[in-house]
């Protein structure tokens, strides 16, 4: 995919003891997965459970993904018997688990999977968070494919179950997982995700409100198609559980250009600040901000070094319509612009994609908002967002953070 858009956001209220008290409830329902071959994924995994307090975690071995870019992608059988195999083995034994946390170190992208576009690849994240679909009669295999993408991106998603929820995550009502990853350049900057989710929270319980704008920054040339169809879903008039679905054809380009107006509206109706771009200018030098939404190097007046100066804010999403946004965690040269800049550049939570997606596979990023803006979790405001899973999508941060009060 050449391009999408995607959502970003964050807001700061005063966080009401109840509030503040759920996140205790809430660590008991996350699992931290890390790699006992990689250095950088225990010292990552055991920094957040010490200051999280969690109690979960699971070791695997495989090869270490944080200093070795082939081993960011596994082979599916590896992948079954070094990480989904014990995987499942423990999710049996703890039921009350919702969130997975995997680490820096534990490979991103898993290739020669059955059902899947070139060759197999998907992002094992968010197969991950699949794991269960195929044994429930109520899940729905979504059929892709494009052929402008040629005649190997031919594959199967699921439609998230989650998708438009108007109530809160948990496994048991849903099934699958909401899974979120620590990862960054470095291990700095890994560990740096879980400082800015404690620091929103921290804000959100002193009442400090962060003043800073949430940057939307749409590309005009794509126009505004369907404004009044946002956001739009992929269920057919109709439908019935475990229909399948079919996907022919990349959306418009310029519906997120659309949501991401829809966006807009909510955030001023709430009294959220908010920059809506809609001119030809690629939107760099914003510091503070408290959210991001662009089309990142698919903007047709994409400045690299206008992405390289934004910064953020304790507590900020952001998403940018780039097909491999996602494609490795590791120093790198060349290519379409990355996310994990933006973790370097300050940002608490962003979500990425390892191989194209569609745009059908980004995030909606009026849900995006609407959700995270009542104080729903950072995972559960992406995942409500995306309409995809067992796909491409890899989403980067402490699954319970929360900036806002509900």
């Amino acid at each position: 995919m050449k391009v999408y858009t995607v959502a970003l956001f964050v807001i700061f209220g005063g966080l009401t003891r109840i509030a503040h008290a759920q996140n205790g409830k809430l660590t008991n329902r996350v699992l931290v997965v890390k790699n006992v071959n990689s250095p950088i994924s225990i010292a990552v995994a055991d920094d957040y459970m010490k200051r999280r307090a969690v109690t979960n975690s699971l070791t695997i071995q495989c090869p270490d993904g944080a200093v070795n870019k082939d081993a960011e992608t596994i082979n599916y059988p590896d992948y079954v018997t070094a990480i989904e195999t014990p995987l499942l083995a423990y999710l049996k034994k703890h039921p009350n688990i919702d969130f997975i946390v995997f680490t820096k170190g534990v490979p991103i992208r898993v290739r020669n999977t059955p059902g899947k576009p070139y060759g197999g690849v998907c992002a094992l994240d968010s197969r991950v968070a699949t794991l269960g679909y195929d044994k429930s009669a109520a899940s729905s295999v979504i059929n892709v494919s494009d052929p402008a993408y040629n005649a190997t991106y031919v594959g199967t998603a699921w439609a998230n179950k989650f998708f438009n929820s108007q109530v809160r995550f948990s496994h048991k009502a849903f099934g699958g997982y909401l899974v979120t990853r620590l990862d960054g350049y470095t291990q700095a900057d890994a560990m740096a995700v879980t400082t800015r989710s404690l620091a929103a929270e921290k804000n959100l319980k002193d009442g400090i409100k962060n003043e800073g704008p949430i940057l939307l920054d749409a590309c005009s040339d794509f126009g505004y198609p369907n404004r009044a169809a946002q956001p739009y879903t992929l269920i057919p008039t109709g439908y019935k559980p475990g229909q399948s679905i079919a996907i022919i054809k990349e959306s418009a380009y310029g519906e997120y250009n659309s949501d991401m107006s829809v966006a807009y509206n909510y955030l001023r109706s709430k009294n959220i600040p908010a920059l809506y771009d809609t001119t030809v200018n690629f939107i760099g030098g914003k510091k503070n901000l408290a959210g991001y939404i662009s089309w990142g190097s698919n903007d047709t007046h994409y400045q690299a070094t206008a992405y390289n100066t934004l910064n953020f804010a304790p507590g900020a999403l952001a998403e940018t319509a780039v097909s491999t946004s996602a494609r490795t965690f590791l120093p790198t040269t060349g290519g379409q612009s990355l996310i994990e800049d933006l973790v370097a550049q300050g940002i608490t939570g962003v979500k990425g994609y390892t191989d194209e997606p569609l745009l059908q596979g980004i995030a909606s990023p009026s849900i995006l908002f609407n959700r995270y803006t009542q104080g729903w979790t950072l995972a559960e405001s992406f995942y409500a967002a995306s309409r995809l899973e067992g796909w491409m999508g890899i989403v980067i941060g402490d699954p319970i953070c929360r900036a806002y009060g509900e």
